[in-house]
């Protein structure tokens, strides 16, 4: 069935917000995050940032690597169980099996097209990595060996997302087009956008459906029966806005979209029509990406280390957005 945006308006006031803003100590630009269990996580970001948190993201330590140089940006982090992985740039991939105790680097070939962009723990000595170039290899054993799936790299990506069922889309450097690929395809499919905007950022909601933001604050879902067609763009936050740049499901019903300038709209249909939370919408920080580990857990990177913690209706709890707002340092 096509979801369609065509009611979408101006949005209108969300009348709880479930996130609490938190402040973590370091100002660095958080990447990804990834948990081992409900309380236990890291997170990882630029200046070789790595923090771990016992408490479900409560609160986060700093954890020091003893790597040669601390200019590595630290692009992704996956756990499944207590084996994990980070990767990042100048080229550069870590292992651990005992939940981050201890962790190793495994070199990886001069060769190897692109930086390490993207990584996801696929099962014991599994995982599938990613480059900035879209190269996609997969590893059976731990990191010794790696394959790759397909035969050409698509080029530089402004970002690529991976669907549960290990399909992947990327958008192109410039937002121009976006390719997709399937387990199985020798090489990346290329599409052209569905509008005259350049594209912003894409990923994939709920049965494999693709959502699309461009440029402008738009937003457009395809077709799962036909991916070719896409539903009109529509501005969730009403005309001129300012731009969206992620959107995740918490429930098939319930998705988020976030934004710049403390933009965070809510759609309780599965995306027909939006609200916003302006709770947050002084919260000095840009949202860059939405993360839902189950849907009782999430969080929202912002800027300069503030994080949105999901914690439910905040109408049940005994605090509220504006007090930690009114917390944070100028």
């Amino acid at each position: 069935m096509m979801l369609l945006c065509t009611s979408c308006g101006f949005s209108t006031t969300l009348d709880f917000n479930p996130w609490e803003v938190m402040e973590l100590p370091s100002d660095s630009m958080v990447l990804d995050m990834s948990f081992i269990s409900p309380k236990h996580g890291w997170l990882v970001g630029s200046d070789a940032t790595l923090m771990e948190t016992l408490d479900g993201g409560r609160s986060w330590q700093p954890r020091t690597l003893a790597l040669d140089t601390g200019d590595y940006r630290f692009n992704s982090v996956s756990f499944s169980g207590q084996e994990g992985w980070i990767v990042g740039e100048p080229t550069i991939l870590l292992h651990t099996t005992d939940g981050g105790q201890s962790w190793s680097e495994i070199p990886l070939s001069a060769k190897l097209p692109g930086d390490p962009n993207t990584i996801y723990a696929l099962g014991p000595s599994r995982a599938e990595m990613t480059t900035n170039i879209g190269a996609i290899y997969q590893t059976q054993d731990g990191g010794k060996t790696w394959k790759a799936l397909v035969q050409e790299a698509v080029g530089v990506v402004r970002n690529i997302s991976r669907s549960p069922q290990g399909e992947y889309v990327a958008v192109s450097s410039r937002g121009s087009f976006y390719s997709t690929w399937k387990p199985g395809q020798a090489a990346w499919e290329p599409h052209n956008r569905n509008s005259s905007r350049r594209v912003q950022n894409m990923g994939f909601g709920t049965d494999g459906q693709l959502w699309m933001l461009v440029n402008g604050g738009k937003l457009s879902f395809n077709d799962i029966t036909d991916p070719e067609t896409w539903s009109d763009p529509v501005s969730p936050q009403g005309r001129n806005s300012v731009g969206l740049l992620d959107l995740a499901f918490r429930t098939p019903q319930e998705a988020w979209l976030s934004g710049g300038s403390g933009s965070l709209l809510c759609s309780l249909d599965g995306g027909k029509t939006w609200k916003k939370d302006r709770d947050v919408t002084n919260v000095p920080s840009n949202f860059y990406k939405i993360l839902f580990f189950s849907p009782s857990q999430g969080f929202i990177i912002g800027q300069q280390g503030i994080l949105l913690r999901y914690v439910g209706d905040v109408q049940s709890t005994a605090f509220t957005t504006s007090d930690l707002i009114a917390a944070l340092p100028l």
